[in-house]
């Protein structure tokens, strides 16, 4: 018997190769599919800008390709235009340009038919390739509304985070979205942390990729008493400790002291060497935007604020008011080009 596990140890090497090779057949296939939907979306879009082709040749393209390449699927008239689409829409972008064939043929569906603006697209694909989202949790991020939440509502970070971890502003939210928790309106702390835990993976995915899970009600022993954390977390871009607090109620500049002293123990008793400071974040059911900025401009705490939302929130709502936000900026840019001619 124990001869049968020895071997299944050595086994395992052959059959992680086995399994990495796969991706990489998979992953090249992927590319190698994307990068012909491009060159077709090319040449239908070169002909048609160029009046040699009409919008009907199309489909006498689709229905020649479905005589001469039996079994071929995927170039249907719609999707022959849907690969013009994809090619006009990132043919004049260098920087995204090199990216598209990172992505699936599915992911860039989804990102051409619900994302408006090309800096929404943008920033999808380049957040997709990063954080190694399937097509699920893609579409379940367009859908909470990321662009329009990260543009209205970027982190709310203290001066000491930014002071010791400048990259810290692309890594965290203000919201996270806990909607696969399936909490009631009414619900507890315990409630709220059971369920994070219970949902570790796909709260993971939402904190990022690169946050690592450490423990729950960590113990932390100061002066003889004994304390609990939370959460904490690694994370490894940032190369530091990061521990949550969570707030079923609305966000109190005083819940800042206990985080504060948390993060010193953590710091003299749990950091190691090489890591840097840690950082905190206090998840709230709600915010007072103006009480958070007074209670972080002086803080010396490197902390952040943010809340958590139990339901998907109103796309529309979000996207009439990024709407607005942009307006708002296209005339105070307008306004201060009149005066710089002046």
């Amino acid at each position: 018997m124990s001869k049968k596990l020895n071997h299944n140890a050595q086994f395992t090497e052959i059959s992680d190769l086995i399994a990495s090779a796969k991706l990489r057949a998979v992953q090249a296939v992927n590319t190698t599919l994307v990068e012909l939907y491009w060159h077709v979306g090319a040449i239908i879009s070169q002909k048609i800008e160029a009046a040699e082709w009409g919008d009907g040749v199309v489909k006498q393209l689709a229905d020649y390709l479905a005589q001469t390449q039996p079994g071929l699927r995927g170039f249907t008239s719609r999707n022959l235009f849907r690969m013009r689409q994809f090619y006009e829409t990132y043919r004049n972008h260098e920087l995204v340009t090199p990216l598209v064939t990172q992505l699936p043929w599915t992911h860039h569906l989804a990102i051409l038919s619900q994302s408006k603006r090309p800096e929404e697209r943008e920033f999808y694909l380049q957040l997709a390739i990063k954080e190694r989202w399937g097509k699920r949790e893609l579409e379940r991020q367009i859908k909470g509304a990321l662009f329009e939440r990260a543009v209205l509502n970027p982190p709310k970070l203290s001066p000491a985070v930014k002071h010791t971890h400048e990259e810290a502003l692309s890594v965290f939210k203000d919201s996270y979205l806990v909607e696969f928790l399936n909490l009631p309106q009414a619900h507890a702390e315990s409630d709220l942390h059971r369920g994070l835990l219970f949902k570790l993976k796909d709260f993971l995915i939402e904190l990022g990729r690169d946050f690592c899970f450490v423990g729950s009600e960590f113990p932390i022993q100061v002066g003889g008493r004994d304390f609990a954390l939370d959460l904490l977390f690694f994370h490894r871009g940032l190369n530091c400790l990061v521990a949550i607090e969570l707030k079923v109620g609305r966000f109190e500049p005083e819940y800042l002291g206990k985080l504060s002293f948390y993060l010193e123990a953590l710091d003299r008793d749990v950091k190691k060497e090489h890591e840097k400071p840690a950082i905190g974040v206090l998840l709230c059911a709600s915010k007072d935007v103006e009480v958070v900025e007074y209670a972080l401009s002086r803080t010396l705490t490197p902390a952040l604020i943010a809340e958590y939302q139990t339901k998907l929130p109103d796309k529309k709502i979000l996207q009439a008011k990024l709407h607005e936000f942009y307006l708002q900026n296209a005339k105070e840019e307008g306004e201060e080009g009149v005066c710089e001619g002046l």
